[in-house]
């Protein structure tokens, strides 16, 4: 899919947050690669959001509207 270089640039910025003392704004990263991926899956385009967190969007697609509160 064309669009799965997002997961990688998120993914790179969590580690960068996590490794300069910015836990919050990690575990904030960490919730928008799930989103970003499900969102690639669920898209017209389709695909299966390989990358680093792919394991992830099966349990993230599973979840439906959790976290749409805010």
């Amino acid at each position: 899919m064309k669009n799965n270089w997002i997961l990688d640039v998120l993914t790179d910025l969590r580690g960068f947050a996590t490794a300069n003392g910015l836990p919050r704004l990690a575990e904030q990263l960490d919730d928008t690669v799930l989103l970003a991926a499900c969102e690639l899956v669920s898209s017209p385009e389709g695909g299966d959001a390989r990358g680093a967190n792919a394991e992830r969007v099966e349990f993230c697609c599973d979840v439906g509207g959790a976290g749409t509160g805010f």
